[in-house]
């Protein structure tokens, strides 16, 4: 009678990851860029970093507490949100934004919605499209690396354009632009987390090494924009654009590691994935090459992320042995 054999509905296996553990991982995996954007920006970089993830944490347990709901402050994704809001705003925007920033990623983004695992769009990039559609001028108030940014003000700060923006105008003069290793360590102007690709990379490996994300999004995405760029994006016709340019410049190393691969805002099945991938890689190249904008990154993931119900719907596996007309019913 001891060794009966205990019966139980599913599911019976029990896996080591945890939300919690997931994302200490994706905090671990965004040092790198917060280091590099300390050392190209200064210390203003870090107070900026400080306060979005402070305020971000501060906002989810007050509306927690409001509410009386369960503290979820300690999954670390308030944390995770905060890092990556700081990581797509330029060094010199005024810190009361970026409380603002925090405040619409995970009061109106996320919980709105019913937190965690329920948002539709990824809460980061959600809040800079926000910033940017309310304060664009100081969205896009960039600085040259290594330049001393005041705490407080900045108005008089001396500005600088960013590798895209320098790529738009230049007319495929290469003397005016910055140089590969230059884009590949980060000694350009952008955002605090997106200009270093060396750093991004060793995140993303990072968090590949782990099984925290899976290759098809973030290679599809860069396959796509080198493609496109290499096809449309040059001064000199079809075929003359600069692929690997494009690729280290701005913030699409950083969206296809860190945002293309948010678990709740992006496809499941492996071919949703891919067309999510590619679908974020296309937009990009749209916004980048024929838009007003020259960067495209944060806005082709944000409208990938309203499609991914349906591509979930029209990539998922279909049950063997289900009737055809139960399938059309629930259709």
């Amino acid at each position: 009678m001891d060794n009966l054999l205990v019966v139980s509905h599913s599911p019976h296996v029990l896996g080591k990851n945890t939300v919690r553990r997931t994302m200490l991982d994706v905090i671990i995996a965004l040092i790198p860029a917060f280091v590099a954007g300390i050392l190209v920006f200064g210390y203003r970089a870090a107070v900026i970093t400080v306060i979005s993830v402070v305020s971000c944490v501060v906002f989810e347990w007050l509306w927690n507490k409001i509410l009386k709901k369960p503290a979820s402050v300690g999954d670390l994704s308030a944390i995770v949100t905060g890092m990556l809001l700081a990581f797509n705003v330029p060094v010199t925007l005024p810190l009361w934004m970026v409380v603002i920033g925090a405040f619409f990623a995970i009061i109106i983004v996320k919980q709105f919605f019913g937190g965690l695992g329920h948002n539709f769009m990824n809460p980061a990039l959600a809040a800079r499209a926000f910033l940017l559609a309310s304060w664009a001028l100081a969205m896009t108030t960039w600085v040259a690396p290594h330049t001393a940014v005041p705490l407080w003000n900045t108005a008089d700060v001396v500005t600088s354009a960013t590798p895209l923006a320098a790529y738009a105008g230049a007319e495929g003069t290469v003397t005016q632009l910055p140089s590969y290793l230059d884009l590949f360590l980060g000694n350009v102007g952008g955002c605090i987390g997106e200009t270093s690709a060396l750093a991004i990379l060793i995140g993303g490996i990072y968090l590949l090494a782990r099984k925290v994300i899976k290759l098809r999004i973030p290679l599809t995405y860069l396959a796509t924009v080198a493609l496109g760029t290499w096809m449309f994006a040059g001064s000199d016709g079809l075929f003359s654009g600069d692929a690997l340019y494009q690729i280290l410049a701005g913030g699409v190393m950083l969206g296809a590691f860190f945002m293309a691969t948010d678990y709740t805002t992006t496809p499941y099945t492996p071919m949703g994935q891919i067309i999510f991938g590619i679908g974020c890689g296309v937009i990009t190249v749209l916004i980048r090459v024929w838009g007003g904008y020259p960067e495209g990154c944060s806005y082709s993931i944000l409208l990938m992320n309203i499609v991914t119900p349906l591509i979930d719907r029209v990539t998922a596996p279909k049950r063997y042995g289900a009737s055809k007309k139960r399938k059309e019913a629930k259709a």
